[in-house]
């Protein structure tokens, strides 16, 4: 069963990196969590789409008005960090604008054109980006699937009150060793 892509949101520097401009230290925190995920990912022949939050340097654009500057297209802090490899021949990376990996990109496209239909997501923040993204999943009728220990934000409270949502009404949320563990049952 090979109709499952593994989404990793936004681990860029500026989330990732300690010297990054909106760095929190919990995207650190789970950056081995998803390295091994993504590796087993691999393993399993997964479809894997790295999502790059990534603003156009000197253009106008909403976020920019009302949030710190970050993820500024040509800087280090958009590039995805360097413990997650990218495979540039197999792997896709899907720059974003907005909270949602789905909003004015090619994902869905993406996702149709390899007959996914498992989304396994993980990244940061899970308040916004992973929220948003869990939804227009769940409304273009994927299966959404967040791994609870690969996802993070500013707040331990609201972390687990948004997958307590997204479990409650939009997908499934699981652990690391639970997604690994489905893989290796032919589950995912």
């Amino acid at each position: 069963m090979n109709n499952t892509a593994l989404i990793i949101v936004d681990m860029v520097k500026d989330f990732t990196d300690p010297g990054g401009l909106v760095y929190y230290p919990q995207n650190r925190e789970i950056l081995p969590k998803i390295v091994a995920v993504l590796e087993e990912s691999r393993n399993f022949g997964k479809l894997i789409i790295f999502l790059q939050h990534c603003y156009r340097k000197g253009k106008p654009d909403k976020n920019l008005r009302t949030m710190r500057p970050n993820c500024i297209e040509g800087t280090d802090g958009d590039q995805i960090d360097p413990m997650l490899r990218v495979d540039p021949i197999k792997d896709y990376v899907i720059r974003k604008r907005r909270y949602s990996g789905f909003f004015g990109t090619d994902l869905d496209l993406v996702l149709r054109e390899n007959e996914i239909k498992n989304t396994v997501i993980v990244g940061t923040k899970t308040n916004c980006c992973i929220r948003a993204t869990v939804t227009d999943a769940y409304n273009l009728d994927y299966n959404a699937i967040v791994i609870r220990d690969c996802v993070a934000t500013d707040s331990e409270v609201v972390n687990q009150v948004h997958l307590s949502d997204i479990e409650k009404y939009l997908g499934r949320v699981i652990t690391a060793d639970e997604y690994i563990a489905a893989l290796k049952a032919g589950e995912l």
